[in-house]
């Protein structure tokens, strides 16, 4: 990603995560990110275009993390432990970006029905990980979606424990815990 078109992004994320979409201009945007507004409007066209990119990438990293890890584990619970263990990653490294996303899923505007169904596709994958498992016997439970749901829980108890906790959060500790409650 070309250098200017990263400080937009980063800034942008800031600035969403922390004030919300609709409380962000594009002035903002230029001025912490220490640009012009015409640069700005070289790389995107509004600042609609800068949070549906946000989004996207968000979400590719997201599940390219997720893919590259599961595809290497050797059975369910194996994948399952690989996905606590990225999200408990994911919400210590992209902060800004799970906060951005969690906070524009409530309503029934665009960006909020873009954000819910990003978010429902994430667990929709967890739970085909949980229900080959179950399939499988390797998964004595036989709720499926709830499982799901709880891992995906594990990202709000995350951010929760991060602000108790001034930023601190032991990535171990947590996966470790988080593990051993959910029998994995």
């Amino acid at each position: 990603m070309h250098k200017t078109k990263r400080a937009i992004f980063d800034k942008s994320m800031q600035l969403f995560a922390d004030k919300g979409y609709n409380d962000t201009s594009i002035e903002e945007i230029t001025a912490v990110a220490g640009i012009a507004k015409g640069t700005f409007y070289y790389h995107f066209s509004s600042k609609e275009e800068v949070f549906n990119f946000l989004i996207d990438e968000g979400m590719k990293l997201l599940m390219n993390n997720i893919e590259l890890k599961t595809n290497k584990a050797q059975n369910s619970i194996a994948k399952l432990k690989a996905v606590i263990l990225i999200q408990i990653k994911i919400v210590i490294k992209y902060e800004n970006f799970i906060r951005l996303i969690l906070s524009e899923m409530w309503g029934k505007d665009k960006r909020s029905l873009k954000c819910k169904q990003c978010l429902l596709d994430y667990v929709d994958i967890i739970e085909k990980v949980v229900q080959d498992g179950i399939d499988k016997g390797e998964i004595k439970s036989k709720d499926a979606e709830t499982i799901a749901y709880n891992i995906f829980g594990l990202i709000s108890a995350c951010l929760i424990k991060k602000q108790k906790n001034d930023g601190d959060i032991d990535i171990i500790s947590t996966y470790e815990q988080f593990c051993k409650g959910m029998g994995l």
